[in-house]
Parts: structure tokens; sequence; C-alpha cells
């Protein structure tokens, strides 16, 4: 089963089984990521680009191979169109500070929207602030979609760019990125696409999308921690000017200046996190080896059960009831908090996640503080999800 070769589900919590349903924040790692990480530092420990000897080589191969197995999972043009980063958040800021700066002035505005985690509203903040740009939000309903009635009317001269969440982390919203872009294409705006959490559940193809600008988180998608890629239209990165400045992102230096050099390696100055890289090229081979389709149609049937089940439970409300979502559920549960729930079912062996999910404004707009967010990935059973609403019911029992 494809459950066995995920060992961190393996532990028992309090003495129960691990029921992990946390998958939003980090998933779990297949033991082929875990290995590749660990046969790198074993065998193939080197620094990359650099070197002529054995070593150097290898581990150099290793990690572009990972670049080009990434470039696969989103069907990028070419594996050059992949920056390797941290994160989403470092993908977001890199463009933010790079592609979009340069291209505002005071009065201009950027789009994004009611849904976005913070990683994709406070970058653009920060660039307000330096640039006197407006920051314009495309508003939500109470179902948790965004409201696109209006977005033609939002896209005006004044956009200079979209910067908008493909899946929302907190709801589980699906949005109609592709539609999005096209309407922003249409008025001549660039749009960055946060994938985060869209990577995990659903098929990406960025050339299908057309996104001027894609982010992937590594440890949202099976991979290790502090790794990601940002794709870019080559012709967005060929213009755009450095993110940092090192070692790797030259070609030559003097004193008097330096020369960049080619794209990717103009943005990935200094040692890069190799392990990492080459940790996320496994966890996108495994991906693809699952099958991207079968992922998807998994984790819908955990989402219709999971929602079916979650509703048996008295005075429980769902945060968000997008038609078209992932397998993520935001709730609250009349007369207890939401601490005192994660903390309850904890010892029950229950993982779920507690508080705002950085997505401060949905709750502001629901006029709460925070829910409980289950969130589930392909690997989750069904009877974890009975396991989720046993807990739920006992805990209720405990405040009667």
């Amino acid at each position: 089963m494809l459950r066995e070769q995920f060992p961190g589900l393996q532990v028992k919590v309090h003495g129960k089984p691990l029921v992990y349903l946390d998958n939003a924040a980090t998933a779990q790692r297949p033991q082929v990521v875990l290995d590749a990480i660990n046969n790198y530092y074993l065998y193939n420990n080197a620094n990359i680009h650099r070197g002529v000897h054995s070593l150097s080589e290898s581990a150099t191969e290793l990690y572009e191979q990972a670049r080009e197995s990434l470039a696969k999972l989103i069907n990028a043009p070419s594996a050059k169109d992949l920056v390797f980063v941290r994160g989403c958040t470092e993908g977001v800021n890199l463009v933010a500070q790079t592609f979009v700066r340069n291209r505002v002035k005071a009065g201009d505005e950027i789009l994004i929207s009611h849904l976005e985690h913070h990683s994709n509203i406070v970058p653009w903040q920060i660039l307000c602030e330096q640039t006197g740009a407006i920051l314009k939000v495309i508003p939500m309903n109470d179902q948790g979609e965004l409201v696109l009635d209006d977005l033609d009317q939002l896209l005006n001269e004044k956009t200079k760019f979209m910067s908008v969440v493909h899946v929302s982390n907190a709801l589980g919203t699906i949005n109609p990125v592709k539609t999005m872009i096209q309407a922003a294409h249409d008025k001549g705006v660039p749009v960055l696409v946060d994938g985060a959490q869209a990577m995990p559940h659903i098929k990406v193809d960025v050339q299908d999308l057309d996104c001027d600008f894609y982010t992937v988180s590594g440890h949202k998608m099976y991979g290790p921690t502090g790794s990601g890629v940002l794709y870019g239209k080559a012709e967005h990165l060929n213009a755009m000017p450095p993110y940092h400045g090192g070692g790797e992102m030259i070609s030559k230096v003097t004193f008097e200046s330096s020369i960049y050099n080619a794209v990717p390696a103009k943005f990935e100055a200094g040692t890069p996190n190799i392990a990492g890289g080459i940790g996320l090229g496994a966890a996108a081979e495994f991906m693809l080896s699952v099958g991207l389709d079968k992922i998807a149609q998994r984790d819908q049937a955990l989402r219709v059960y999971a929602e079916q089940a979650l509703l048996k439970v008295p005075g429980l409300r769902l945060i968000g009831t997008a038609q078209n979502k992932s397998p993520v559920f935001s709730f609250v549960i009349e007369g207890i908090h939401a601490h005192d729930i994660g903390t309850i079912i904890d010892h029950h062996g229950v993982a779920i996640r507690t508080g705002h999910h950085c997505t401060m404004p949905i709750f502001q707009y629901f006029g709460l503080a925070g829910s409980c967010r289950a969130s589930f990935a392909f690997y989750n059973t069904e009877k974890e999800a009975d396991v989720l609403v046993e807990s739920l019911l006992k805990a209720k029992a405990m405040f009667e």
C-alpha cells in the first residue's frame, strides 16, 4: 500500500495510532524522499556546480535531475524556468522585489484576493510601502468563494500585477485561476499563482494556466522543509535583476563590477539546500509514479466522505463551503474553544491544526478568531475521518 511508504504515519501518539490530519501545514514524507536525502549525505556529499571531482559532479547531476523532475511535474517548458527557493514565501518575495518593484509607482495597484495566506499579503504590503502603490483585494462570499463579478473593474489601467492563491490553505477553496489569469492578461497584467496547497491535491500545468509565475512549496508536497521552486516565464526571469548577491550567481567579478550568471543560477546565490533540492526532486518523481489524476481522485473521495462525517457532529459548523474545494475543513463547535478541541483530540491520536492558519483576514470576515482545521492527504483513510468524528464527539461530551 502507498500508505505504508510513509514511516511517519506508523507512529503512535499517547498510545494511540496517529491520525495525521494536519497536511495543509506540512505533509508526511515517503521513504523514497528520506532515502534520497540520506543517500546524498552518505554517498554524494559535496558542493555542486563548482568542482571537477567525482563527488561534486554526481551531486550536481542529482540536483539538476531534481530540477528536471519538478519541471516535468508542473509541465514547465524548460527546467531552466525553475528557480530553487526555500518555499512559496521566498518565491513571492523574489517576484515582488525583482519583477514588480521596478514596474510600479505611487498610485499603481497590486491585486490579490481575500483568500490569501499571509505570505501572499505581507510581501505586497511591503512593496506598497516602498513604492506608494495601493493593494486591492478581490472579495469573497459566505461560502468562501471569490466574487469575480467585478474582476474586470478591479483590473484597470492602474493594475500592474495580480497575485492569487490557487487553493486556500484555510478553507480548501480551489480558485478558477485559469479564468482569472486570462482576465488579467486581457488587460496586460502579469500574474503569480501561489501553488502551495494546489500541488499536493490537483494536477498543475503551468503552460495550460499560462501564468507568469507559479510557486511550489516542497514540504506541502511530501518533500523536505525549506525547499521549493519558483516557475517563471523565461522572458521574465531573463529580464529580472538578481535577488541575492554572492557565489554561483555571477560569471565574472571585479572590484569595479560584476557580470551575472544566466538563469536560473542568477537567482541561486551561495551554496543551496542541496539535500533539500534532491529530496524535492524525489517527491516529484514519487507523485508522478503514483499518478496526479489518481491523487486528485482520491482526495475528492476523501473530501466527500469526511464532509458528510463531520456534519454529523452536533453544533459543528463548517467555515467555507465552496463547491470546488480540496479536502481541507475549517470548523468550529459551538461553546468549545478551538484550542481545547485540538488538545483533547490529540489524546486520541488525532492531529489537527487550530488557530487562524496564517489567514487572519478570512476569519475577520467570518467574525472568528480562528478555527479547527482538519486537512487530508491522499494517504489518509475513511476510517481516520471516522476516528476524527469520534474524538470530536468525545470532546463535545466533556463540555456538556
